[in-house]
């Protein structure tokens, strides 16, 4: 294993941390008297009322500091924020869309991450391939939990036919000893036609419905396909008659697990629905999002934020215009909207505009990917507002940049617009057009 760096890289000032006189540039060894070798067994270690640290100055003399936490985080950032390096992928998926995207895009778009402990902390799903033994005993020693899990497949030929790893088939016996010790997991999978649908889509969802409640959720998402497909896996796109047979299927299986368990357990995306040209199900059919990462319930959640947001509004004149971008798929729902709130404040004016991914072509349609060249291209000379709102989830993390390295700032100045993010939540959407702030 790799010796972790354990140098502290800032203090929170106030912290516990800042009063037992710890400083940025000083060296956890260690605590209560044990090594850690990453986040994950940093938070274990100090979840502790009284913990020991030894720490290494940053003038090089050594100090052993206690300190009583009442369960409260310590305040210390390290200069690595995993503290270890994140695990890459060692799979070659059939369907992974990273080997989809374009040459010339940054190096860290190409990154593809395996780390169980980006799972716990930011919600990341993982295959579980690149795990040890003695890896799967840590978590479940440490309690980790929950683990967000792609699983595809749970029969253990298919499952190693689609990673293309000859250890993903024991996927699910590691998801039975995370169930046995009280673990609870997410999972996610990407459907594939004619491969990892129908009967084997039928046993995946049994197998993992026998793990419930451990098993907390499953999304069924339907497979991206770029125009940067050559020498790859043949996968066939989604059509609407096949979204709509798999809305058929799992809405079934949603019953029985509904009667059996009291959950429905499995989720479908809103991209099946919008396919198949079929309303997307209300909020109650998804008990509490906890899919909306994936795209399962964006529609329905926004719909029921909204639907309570504009009951709020006053009655008054609004002298304001503004521009919408969105992806393809989501542009008829998003026009709805915006014409809900013209009808119900007058003088508010809203343009939208459905922006075709040219960058990436295929059938890419969601948000999510849409890359601010295209948002450019398709909208110089044509807007006439001096706001254009977008999805937040164009932009790549806490960064302004779009996914093919255009800037929010690029898109201002090309535009002569100022960009607007916001996220996927019904009050901001009219927050945001309206400019003000609404009354509760």
């Amino acid at each position: 294993m790799r010796k972790a760096d354990t140098t502290v890289k800032y203090v929170e000032p106030n912290s516990i941390a800042e009063a037992a006189g710890i400083e940025a540039g000083d060296t956890i060894v260690s605590i209560n008297g044990s090594d850690f070798h990453d986040i994950l067994e940093y938070r274990y270690l100090t979840a502790e009322y009284e913990v020991t640290l030894e720490v290494l100055k940053k003038d090089g003399l050594a100090e052993v500091i206690t300190v009583e936490n009442d369960y409260e985080d310590l305040g210390i950032e390290f200069a690595e924020g995993l503290i270890d390096e994140a695990q890459s992928c060692r799979n070659k998926c059939i369907f992974c869309f990273i080997d989809q995207l374009p040459e010339g895009m940054r190096e860290t778009v190409y990154f593809k991450d395996d780390d169980t402990r980006l799972s716990f902390l930011q919600g990341n799903y993982v295959t579980l391939t690149n795990m040890s033994d003695e890896e799967i005993d840590r978590l479940i020693k440490m309690r980790v939990s929950p683990i967000n899990i792609s699983v595809h497949a749970t029969d253990p030929e298919l499952r190693c036919m689609m990673l293309n790893n000859r250890f993903a088939g024991k996927c699910y016996e590691v998801m039975q000893r995370f169930a046995d010790n009280d673990i609870y997991m997410n999972c996610q999978i990407v459907l594939c036609p004619e491969i990892n649908d129908g009967d084997n889509l039928k046993k995946t969802l049994y197998d993992l419905g026998a793990l419930y409640p451990y098993v907390n959720s499953v999304s069924v998402v339907p497979v991206g396909l770029t125009r940067y497909r050559e020498g790859l896996y043949p996968i066939k796109p989604f059509t609407k008659e096949s979204s709509m047979q798999t809305i058929s299927f799992v809405e079934g299986i949603q019953n029985e697990f509904l009667k059996k368990y009291g959950s429905r357990l499995v989720y479908l995306s809103d991209e099946f629905y919008i396919n198949a040209d079929i309303s997307v199900p209300g909020s109650e059919s998804y008990e509490g999002f906890p899919q909306l990462e994936n795209g399962v319930g964006l529609i329905a959640s926004m719909r029921e934020e909204f639907d309570s947001a504009i009951r709020l509004l006053k009655k008054r004149t609004c002298g304001r215009h503004v521009s919408i971008a969105t992806g393809e798929i989501a542009y008829g729902f998003i026009r709805s909207l915006a014409d809900r709130l013209e009808q119900a404040r007058e003088g508010v004016k809203i343009d939208v505009y459905p922006i075709i991914n040219e960058f990436f072509g295929g059938g890419v349609t969601v948000s999510g990917l849409v890359c601010g060249c295209d948002i450019i291209k398709q909208l110089k000379d044509k807007i006439t507002t001096d706001i254009l709102i977008i999805p937040h989830s164009m932009l790549r993390d806490d960064d302004n940049i779009f996914l093919d390295d255009t800037t929010v700032d690029d898109v201002e100045k090309a535009l002569n617009v100022q960009v607007v993010p916001v996220i996927n939540d019904g009050y901001e959407f009219i927050e945001k057009i309206l400019g003000e702030e609404l009354e509760f």
